[in-house]
């Protein structure tokens, strides 16, 4: 049988998918990338946001127009499935299978029960099984599944349950075997990577993680995403200094300044120890990348606590900046705050926070030009008049990209040097240097 995957939202929610694709080619399934020859489509949900949510019913309903057609069975799995299983299953009555992800464990079972109309043998999701679908050169690891922030506007808690990590041993054996199999950047994740270890071991074992991961010959560059501010310590930043292979970018959500908005997020943290981290880290790493995530809008947010926060992006100047208005989440604490900040508003503040770093991000790709990169092409334009790579300094999917020409050979796939020699928006130009 055909089969076809979309998966929505994080790279997280991208790893369930690629171990769902696993199973599947294990009995003999063939995966296609076009719906239109698909005769099973299954779509991986994410439940984060509203707009997650409605891009996910919107996919949904329209991959059940391909069941017209070629397509005899439609699944939806994941984050939005474990939320809102049974409204989902009244309202779109052309989906044949809903799997939460609290049944992942039965996956398999699940999709044979479907196809097959009986129960097979099981065969469980699994990290080892996976089949990665980023390319030849990179892959993401998962570290730790779930979250015990409880940040009050956050539902991720409540659909991926408590913070628990992958014993250090299983993580190492994965990435041995994404390296035996060509991959040169693994990407550390989690919800929270930066809290790695502190359930199993009663410490934070980031630091000593990565410096395992680096020992695997194979890796070229090693990356981590969502270090919580609070749990970014010294031992950390050293790693993260001295390691050559560990990408020198810190991905850190935010979110915002104001300690009484912080407060009320249930952030552990304070806008002037943020400061100081994001201080510590550029006297240690000048060349560091910092990115960041932000939430204006956030019920009782003043005009003081935005302006607070409007201080602090001109002032540290954040290589990558995104800036989300927020999203009032069911079964959230702050879903029933009081003062709930209106629509127009809650807009224009995330306008004026966007104006403010095109014209940051404008001025920091402009004294790019000139330098000197190593960059790993993994794509060709549109156009076909590019290669396109990314650098230390970007992470796939949420950066912008390096459009790179002059290459006399084949580069594609592979690490090259080249010179930036100009800029566009988010995205840089370069030349292969020979």
């Amino acid at each position: 049988m055909k089969v076809g995957f979309i998966s929505l939202g994080c790279s997280k929610n991208l790893i369930d998918t690629e171990m769902g694709i696993g199973v599947l080619k294990n009995h003999d399934f063939e995966i296609v990338n076009d719906p239109k020859q698909a005769e099973m489509i299954i779509v991986n949900t994410c439940g984060f946001i509203e707009s997650a949510k409605e891009e996910a019913i919107n996919t949904i309903l329209e991959m059940a127009e391909y069941k017209k057609e070629n397509c005899k069975y439609l699944v939806a799995m994941g984050c939005l499935v474990k939320r809102y299983k049974a409204e989902l299953q009244k309202a779109i009555p052309e989906v044949d299978l809903w799997i939460s992800i609290d049944e992942y464990n039965d996956f398999w079972k699940n999709i044979s029960t479907l196809v097959y109309k009986n129960v097979e043998k099981n065969d469980y999701m699994s990290y080892r099984n996976r089949i990665i679908t980023t390319g030849k050169k990179m892959a993401y690891l998962k570290i730790a599944e779930g979250c015990d922030n409880f940040c009050t506007y956050c539902a991720i808690p409540y659909i991926r349950g408590r913070f628990v990590s992958r014993k250090l041993e299983d993580i190492l054996e994965e990435a041995k075997e994404l390296a035996k199999s060509g991959i040169e950047e693994v990407i550390l994740i989690a919800q929270d990577t930066t809290k790695y270890g502190i359930d199993l071991y009663g410490e934070l074992k980031l630091p000593e993680l990565l410096k395992k991961v680096c020992m695997i010959k194979e890796f070229k560059w090693v990356r981590f995403l969502y270090a919580y501010p609070e749990s970014i310590t010294d031992e950390l930043i050293e790693v993260v200094k001295k390691e050559e292979k560990i990408c020198k970018y810190f991905d850190i959500p935010i979110q915002h300044f104001s300690d009484d908005i912080l407060k009320k997020m249930n952030r552990k943290t304070t806008g002037k120890n943020i400061i100081n981290i994001i201080n510590r880290i550029r006297e240690e790493i000048p060349e560091a990348i910092i990115r960041t995530s932000l939430i204006v809008g956030f019920p009782g947010e003043t005009e003081e606590d935005f302006i607070c926060l409007e201080k602090a992006v001109k002032d540290i100047r954040f290589d990558r900046l995104g800036c989300f208005t927020y999203s009032k989440e069911d079964g959230t604490p702050a879903a029933k705050f009081e003062n709930q900040v209106h629509s127009k508003t809650k807009e224009k503040r995330r306008n004026i926070v966007m104006r403010l770093q095109n014209a940051i991000s404008e001025e920091k790709m402009q004294s790019r030009v000139g330098e000197v990169h190593e960059v790993l092409i993994c794509d060709i334009s549109d156009d076909g008049l590019f290669y396109v790579g990314r650098s230390y300094m970007d992470s796939p999917d949420t950066d912008g990209v390096i459009y790179i020409s002059g290459a006399k050979e084949d580069i594609m796939n592979k690490f090259v040097r080249c010179k930036i020699v100009g800029f566009e928006e988010y995205d840089l130009f370069a030349e292969v240097i020979e």
